[in-house]
């Protein structure tokens, strides 16, 4: 039977959102998933961006190298510190709500600012549907990531932009998208697709990351063009 992956909205629900140190979200969806979350985590630094907005975390988690003194000593009922360098504050994050029982989670924030930050963020979703088993969805003000393996189905509509990114993948096709698929070689092959109606199918043998956008093509360019 295959995975079935639904629209992200702003009336999605989550167990808990993790708010990276990238650019803080400004788009109407991811706004209103941070506002209503259940539980909110940030990555160092994000946390002094949060609490700076008027707004309090339930848990700052990272090394600690983007927080000062005092606001260490101010906020550390809330401060989990972790000084391994092996991986990101993003992941250590993810470590910490899958702790508290949080199996469905967001992650805001992680993209913008360096670029190298925003690919390894993008990149540890495989890991974490494969080490953690969890479900996750990376949204930016765009759109959004989520991790998937072999035969899926992904809810959509006519004129949304999808892109898709192979792993691992020696078989991929697509049924509902306007360009044809196959395993590609490089990441930039997959992008830009289209969806052709209000769901697609991805039959594959292995590993991929799909990104949907909010809005279609149409939508997209009377909105943000010059």
């Amino acid at each position: 039977m295959s995975k079935y992956y639904p629209l992200i909205n702003k009336n999605s629900e989550f167990d808990a959102v993790i708010l990276c140190d990238g650019d803080y979200p400004s788009a109407e969806i991811p706004l209103h998933i941070l506002r209503n979350a259940n539980f909110i985590c940030c990555c160092d630094g994000a946390g002094n961006k949060y609490i700076r907005r008027g707004k309090m975390p339930n848990a700052i988690v990272g090394d600690g190298d983007s927080m000062s003194k005092n606001f260490k000593r101010k906020y550390k009922d809330i401060i989990h510190i972790e000084t391994e360098q092996d991986t990101n504050d993003q992941t250590k994050a993810t470590r910490f709500c899958i702790n508290k029982g949080f199996k469905n989670i967001a992650y805001l924030g992680a993209t913008g600012k360096r670029e190298d930050h925003t690919l390894g963020n993008i990149g540890h979703l495989t890991n974490y549907r494969k080490e953690f088993n969890i479900k996750s969805v990376m949204l930016t003000d765009y759109g959004y990531f989520v991790s998937a393996q072999g035969n899926c189905r992904f809810a959509s509509f006519k004129g949304q932009q999808v892109s898709f990114f192979n792993i691992d993948c020696y078989e991929f096709e697509s049924k509902g998208t306007k360009w044809k698929t196959h395993a590609y070689k490089y990441w930039w092959q997959g992008t830009l697709n289209e969806a052709l109606d209000d769901e697609f199918e991805i039959k594959s043998d292995g590993s991929f990351l799909v990104f949907r956008t909010y809005l279609s093509k149409n939508t997209e360019n009377k909105i943000f063009k010059n």
